[in-house]
């Protein structure tokens, strides 16, 4: 009769094996699995550049072409020129005017630069947190101390929406090395200067927290 029970322990625990749901799901910590990722387009846009140069009507259309396409901080812009150095400087001009400056090399793109032309490539990053909203599964029962399937997707999809440069996700700029101890004290010193919320005119308007109220009768 002992050795039956014993028997039936073990093929309970082994059904149970069967059944058994790791516990190693990624959803059960504090990081959230709707995270932002980073898409990027490059936009490629070529001008004639006879004897090197960019004509003027070449530049204008560079300026509508960057004007359509809502060219701001955030893009990079770059020149396929070869040797070209005035139709260079021209396109750095009219990118510029953008606020924008021309970064070094330049990415791949299709097709070759035809003889006597510059390609001037935009390339744009966009982040975006995908699948949300997310409420496909319940809050409970929660056996296993998961997050919610939407755990995350308000901060980082407002994180996501409003950072300048998507690219600083990625990697964060680097110092210039150079400080101003005037910037970084001006918080402070603002701090310290500013007026009282409760002070009007030198008075309070309310007894301060700690201060004794009572009249002197003396």
């Amino acid at each position: 009769m002992m050795r039956t029970k014993i028997a039936l322990l073990l093929l309970g625990a082994a059904l149970a094996g069967c059944n058994h749901v790791p516990q190693d799901l990624a959803d059960r910590g504090y990081s959230p699995q709707h995270v932002p990722v980073l898409t990027r387009a490059d936009y490629a846009f070529d001008v004639a550049a006879p004897d090197g140069m960019l004509p003027p009507q070449e530049a204008e259309r560079l300026d509508a072409f960057f004007g359509n396409l809502g060219v701001a901080y955030g893009d990079s812009v770059y020149i396929d020129a070869g040797s070209a150095y005035g139709a260079r400087s021209e396109v750095e001009r009219v990118a510029g005017n953008y606020g924008l400056l021309v970064s070094a090399g330049a990415p791949v793109t299709a097709g070759a630069v035809a003889p006597g032309m510059v390609r001037v490539i935009v390339s744009r990053t966009q982040a975006t947190v995908a699948g949300c909203p997310d409420w496909g599964r319940n809050g409970q029962p929660n056996y296993n101390n998961r997050t919610l399937p939407n755990y995350g997707c308000g901060v980082n999809s407002a994180l996501a929406a409003m950072v300048a440069n998507p690219q600083d996700l990625v990697r964060g700029r680097e110092g210039t090395g150079v400080g101003d101890a005037f910037a970084g004290a001006k918080a402070i010193v603002m701090y310290q200067n500013w007026p009282l919320t409760g002070i009007i005119d030198g008075q309070a308007k309310r007894p301060l927290l700690g201060t004794d109220t009572k009249k002197d009768d003396k």
